[in-house]
């Protein structure tokens, strides 16, 4: 039975390739990096073939997978500095964050897609001497071709949901065999241990987050708290929001508005303006938030109309990557995107590392053991929906003190659960030699 429905998988990707280019075709024109060598999911490469197996290849799906797995590769190469890294992503951010991590000798190509023909091609290219796979990337025909060809495959930094393991659990004759080839995994908490073992994974170790042990930017942390002290007066942002968030948020905002009876068209909080910044999760939705922020009547600065500081409007739209950290540092607390609708949430992690009290949405599954133990240490609330957190966050800003005692705790939540890159690397010396 696991034999048929992996060759009905292989037949079912093999024929959606078409619709994948197509695909790619549509999403390349708001983001042109989907345009990029997109003969490479196939795998079909310029890149010259490698004549033994010296690559570590690291696949990091997307954005936020990408900074964890920097964080993993900068603690390899202070073990192994001779280290080759051969880099995939499947998302043209991950792409584009990930040529930051980049040293003489490393490869950087897209994911292949997941059928028989171009994951064989991948392997023999590149001949990988060990995979390691972010987070959540567990595919049937790449786990099943790397054991045939003799090359581990490790999942670190693990995490799987409830509902990811019941839709896993309803394909068990797929699912299954994928997780038990793995060779090694290693979990974020020993909730998501749990569930990686009812799919048949072979967990080796519970190290905790990886993203614990990124250090935020210091000079955008220190830029942000320069803004925000030259601002005087305090800063609400909706962090990595999501399709539907901005609209109910603003709506709250004009809201809360009127019943003030304010003038101006921004939030008044217990008698003092306070300065909204909303910062999508996706980058192809800048123009869009913004049109929205306009339609509610608010006026709009973007980041990257941003001279020397920040410039004076209703909204400030966080339109640029890899500058979460001056966010926050601006920012007095965040509400977080993506858990205002059921789409799991987004990591609370680097808000806590920059000292930011974050309020959070019904819905967290995706993070569920971070988020809360981050609510337990005092660094996160807990809100039923928009209307709920941006109340909640209107008593924090009325009230200096209580946020500083967040912010304290968030700063302390941090630095607490750091170590998770040092346990994996320990963990894959078995792989790669003492």
């Amino acid at each position: 039975m696991e034999r048929f429905i992996r060759k009905l998988y292989s037949l079912l990707m093999w024929a959606a390739q078409p619709f994948l280019r197509r695909k790619l075709s549509r999403r390349g024109h708001a983001e042109a990096g989907y345009l990029e060598a997109v003969d490479e999911r196939f795998g079909f490469y310029t890149q010259p073939a490698e004549s033994a197996s010296e690559l570590v290849w690291v696949h990091a799906v997307s954005l936020g997978e990408t900074r964890t797995a920097g964080i993993l590769i900068n603690a390899l190469r202070g073990q192994w500095p001779g280290l080759r890294v051969l880099l995939t992503h499947g998302t043209a951010t991950g792409r584009a964050e990930g040529v930051g991590l980049l040293r003489a000798g490393d490869v950087q190509v897209w994911q292949p897609w997941d059928s028989e023909a171009a994951v064989a091609r991948f392997f023999m290219h590149f001949k990988p001497r060990l995979g390691l796979l972010l987070e959540t990337e567990v595919w049937p025909n790449t786990v099943a071709c790397a054991r045939a060809r003799g090359v581990p495959m490790a999942l670190v930094n693990a995490r799987l949901s409830d509902k990811s393991l019941h839709q896993a659990a309803r394909i068990a004759p797929l699912s299954r065999p994928a997780y038990a080839g793995l060779a090694a995994v290693y979990a974020q908490s020993d909730s998501d241990a749990a569930r990686l073992r009812e799919l048949g994974a072979t967990v080796q170790g519970v190290f905790g987050n990886l993203k614990f042990d990124a250090t935020p930017d210091e000079a955008q942390q220190a830029q942000g708290r320069q803004w925000r002290q030259a601002l005087g007066q305090p800063v609400l942002m909706l962090a990595s929001s999501r399709e539907g968030e901005e609209d109910d948020f603003l709506k709250q905002i004009v809201a809360l508005a009127l019943s003030t009876r304010s003038q101006a068209a921004i939030n008044t909080v217990a008698g003092a303006h306070v300065q909204v910044l909303i910062v999508p999760r996706h980058p192809q939705r800048f123009d869009e938030v913004q049109a929205l922020v306009e339609k509610h009547g608010l006026s709009v600065s973007r980041r990257s109309a941003w001279a020397g500081e920040p410039q004076a409007a209703d909204v400030w739209l966080g339109d640029s990557l890899g500058e979460m950290a001056l966010y926050y540092a601006m920012s007095d607390v965040a509400l977080l995107g993506g858990s205002f609708a059921p789409l799991g949430g987004q990591n609370l992690i680097e808000a806590a590392a920059c000292g930011c009290p974050v309020i959070m949405g019904p819905h967290t599954f995706n993070f569920a053991e971070v988020s809360e133990l981050a609510e337990a240490a005092g660094a996160a609330r807990r809100a039923v929906d928009m209307d709920e957190a941006v109340r909640s966050a209107r008593a924090m800003l009325a009230r200096p003190t209580t946020q500083q005692v967040a912010a304290a705790a968030s700063l302390t939540f941090a630095a607490r659960h750091r170590g998770a890159a040092a346990n994996t690397v320990q963990a894959l010396a078995h792989f790669l030699g003492r």
